[in-house]
């Protein structure tokens, strides 16, 4: 059978340009197999994203929090929990450092979990502190206690070998504190991390009443 025109077999296959012919996408993958365009990955920098949530107070949540946020490659700088006004209920400041969309994601993953009663990012002015214990060489105890009051610290152990400070404020000056501590040689530190409240009467968590013991509202999910 010859073509329409006469002009030899008919043609076969979809119609359409040669695979060689037809435009390929480019980019990586990530581990849940979606292509990631580089030029819209190299658009988005890591910020730092402090995050606060009430939970319920349920045996193993701290658990499920870490892993799901672990299951997605993202890694949590610092994380604090401690009770609230309402009996039963917890809560988690989480710091991360990720790219926008993953920082929004992480948001809409911890808001589907069952004992995230609410959860939002705290915004820039929040007011923001954490702790550290720092143990020193006892060498020189009164060059360290100067350096203690200089830095608003407090003495928790001094003895013939070392000294124990406490020390509390925001992260830098924190990072100053350590530095100039370095001095004496650490021996021991431990540090807590941020934990952090919206200024005001601005609520802390979406839903939160700040000032009353009432228990805050569950958003709607309407995803």
């Amino acid at each position: 059978m010859s073509s329409e025109d006469g002009e030899g077999p008919p043609k076969r296959g979809l119609a359409g340009p040669a695979p060689d012919e037809r435009p390929h996408p480019t980019g990586r993958r990530n581990d849940q197999g979606i292509r990631i365009d580089p030029e819209a990955e190299a658009r988005h920098e890591p910020r730092r994203a402090v995050f606060s949530a009430l939970v319920e107070d349920e045996p193993g949540v701290l658990s499920r929090i870490a892993g799901l946020i672990s299951r997605r490659q993202f890694n949590i700088e610092s994380l604090t929990v401690g009770p609230t006004t309402v009996d039963g209920h917890s809560r988690i400041t989480m710091v991360v450092e990720e790219t926008e969309p993953d920082i929004d994601q992480i948001e809409k993953q911890l808001g589907k979990l069952k004992p995230v009663i609410t959860v939002g990012e705290l915004d820039d002015d929040a007011v923001r502190t954490e702790l550290v214990l720092l143990k020193v060489a006892g060498d020189e105890p009164d060059k360290v206690h100067a350096i203690t009051d200089m830095y608003d610290g407090q003495t928790l152990d001094a003895g013939a070998e070392t000294i124990t400070v406490q020390l509390t404020g925001d992260e830098q000056k924190i990072d100053d504190a350590i530095d100039a501590f370095r001095q004496f040689g650490i021996i021991e530190i431990a540090r807590t991390g941020y934990t952090a409240l919206a200024r005001g009467n601005q609520a802390t968590a979406p839903g939160e009443k700040p000032g009353t013991a009432d228990e805050p509202t569950r958003p709607t999910n309407t995803q």
